[in-house]
């Protein structure tokens, strides 16, 4: 069953809201404010998020903002305003969809669906990641190099996929934490840099190698073959 998280500041809305969802078949988590929001998204990695502009505190835009540095889940924003401005902003700061308020309750069920099947459509197109003469296959759960299989482990296999969804852009170790090992890891981001060494000592002779950037993070850069 699949999880939206609905942050609103309106009761009434958030009980309707919920009320159709749970009856389309969803989970349905709520928050009343932006930092309440941010705060369950970590912890329960949502399917989309219902987001309203107009709330109390951190509005509906820089939680939209908070969200894209943690990850890419669907967003479909609601706003009582009439003002287009809104709705470019929200789309340029990453909106998957926008819904002014008020609106048909079936037809917010109806973009719910629609906006995740797209979501799922764009997620299997990425299930096979190449950088250079490295493969990795998040179906299969399997890498190669230059067509030989390399044993990893779990944790190695998906820290080695972020790098491999990200070739060239430098990952931060808070970020692999978060990614990898789940917002609620409490553990020191040392272990980010063990799984890196042993992951460089799987990839020796590879054209695709993990680059320290000093001070920051990681990075996978990748030779043309």
């Amino acid at each position: 069953m699949q999880t939206v998280l609905v942050v609103d500041d309106e009761p009434a809305i958030r009980e309707l809201v919920s009320l159709y969802l749970t009856q389309g078949g969803f989970k349905v988590a709520t928050a009343g404010a932006g930092e309440e929001g941010l705060q369950l998204a970590r912890q329960q990695r949502p399917s989309l998020v219902v987001l309203d502009i107009m709330l109390p505190g951190m509005d509906g835009l820089e939680v939209l903002r908070q969200l894209r540095k943690l990850s890419d889940v669907p967003v479909l924003m609601l706003t009582a305003r009439g003002d287009d401005v809104d709705r470019i902003v929200g789309l340029e700061v990453g909106a998957d969809d926008y819904l002014p308020k008020p609106f048909n309750p079936r037809e917010l069920v109806a973009r719910v669906r629609a906006v995740l099947r797209r979501a799922q459509a764009g997620t299997a197109e990425r299930t096979l990641l190449r950088a250079g003469d490295l493969e990795v296959d998040r179906k299969r759960r399997e890498a190669r190099v230059n067509g030989q299989l390399i044993e990893l482990r779990a944790k190695e296999f998906d820290l080695l996929a972020a790098f491999a969804e990200n070739p060239g852009i430098v990952l931060t170790r808070d970020q692999l934490l978060e990614n990898v090992w789940g917002y609620d890891y409490a553990g020191e981001t040392r272990t980010v840099d063990v799984h890196v060494n042993h992951l460089r000592q799987k990839l020796t002779g590879a054209y695709a190698q993990i680059q320290t950037v000093r001070g920051v993070g990681y990075r996978l850069v990748a030779e043309e073959v």
